[in-house]
């Protein structure tokens, strides 16, 4: 799905003879992207994304647009509203979530990559830190560090004064700062990464796959209880190549842009089974991030547009 040209099935169509419909439906339209990825950064789930775009539709269009001073921030702060209200729903649900949850993995345009304060807010490793937020504090860092939106207009979107939001910002800044990855690691460093690795799980050559692993690398599996998938995390280099050394023999491993940044889709049969973004940290794999959740992997057979 490139979101660039053409509307999807979830955007409204501009309707025939001009109107006010139509500058609401313009309006959305232009910004629908952004609102996506305003949406999937608080919800790590391009699914319920989707679901907010529709809310966010429903009341725009019956907002008065003579009263609407900035279309953009209008529709972040309804965006931002909806899927505040969804993602708490979110977090009871995944209380009993089986086995590790990961955000659902989303096959990215190019220019997502270009932007890499964009492609490091939406990485697995940086989506799964935002988890340990509060909603509050999620929609606050998200919105600040990720869109440089004012504090005034933050405040609005999430029913706080500016001093509040203020404060807040301050405390999921440390928060996030204090459990990131460290530092920026470049394409060209995880490219040649993931290629070690992916020729290692190919050849099925176990010495060459320890190497590229870090001695505590720590691979999550999220099969959500309907495929099987490790229901805890697998930690230690040794433990992750044995693991992952069977899978040479039914699989393909084709390399994608996932999140904005090199990844795996794992085929068995030609049809996809498995995700799998990596952490990199000093040249080697820190993390693996493995998708199995079959309701996760409907959208790594199209192209996603994300914007800032």
């Amino acid at each position: 799905m490139n979101e660039r040209s053409e509307p999807t099935a979830d955007t409204p169509e501009p309707l025939a003879g001009g109107g006010r419909t139509d500058a609401a439906t313009e309006a959305f339209v232009t910004h629908r992207n952004l609102l996506f990825t305003v949406a999937y950064e608080l919800l790590g789930s391009a699914a319920d994304a989707e679901d907010v775009l529709q809310e966010t539709w429903l009341r725009w269009a019956g907002v008065d647009l003579g009263i609407v001073q900035d279309q953009r921030a209008y529709l972040v702060r309804i965006t931002t509203r909806q899927a505040l209200g969804r993602l708490r729903s979110l977090g009871r649900r995944k209380e009993s979530y089986v086995g590790p949850w990961l955000p659902e993995p989303l096959l990215t345009a190019p220019d997502v990559a270009e932007d890499v304060e964009l492609a490091d807010s939406v990485s697995m490793a940086m989506l799964l830190v935002m988890e340990t937020l509060a909603p509050t504090e999620r929609a606050v860092f998200v919105l600040r560090e990720v869109f440089d939106l004012a504090y005034d207009e933050i405040a609005e979107a999430v029913g706080k004064s500016p001093a509040a939001v203020r404060q807040i910002a301050h405390r999921a800044r440390a928060h996030v700062a204090a459990r990131r990855p460290r530092g920026l690691v470049s394409p060209d460093e995880t490219r040649d990464a993931l290629e070690a690795f992916r020729r290692a799980v190919e050849t099925g050559d176990l010495q060459r796959l320890l190497d590229i692993l870090a001695p505590d690398v720590v691979l999550l599996t999220d099969g959500g209880g309907v495929v099987r998938a490790a229901l805890a995390p697998v930690v230690g280099a040794g433990t992750v190549a044995d693991l992952l050394g069977r899978i040479n023999a039914v699989a393909t491993l084709q390399p994608a842009q996932v999140n904005g940044h090199p990844a795996l889709i794992v085929r068995v049969d030609g049809e996809v089974d498995t995700v799998m973004a990596v952490r990199v940290d000093d040249g080697r794999i820190a993390g693996l991030y493995a998708v199995r959740n079959p309701e996760k992997l409907s959208r790594v057979e199209r192209e996603i547009a994300l914007r800032r």
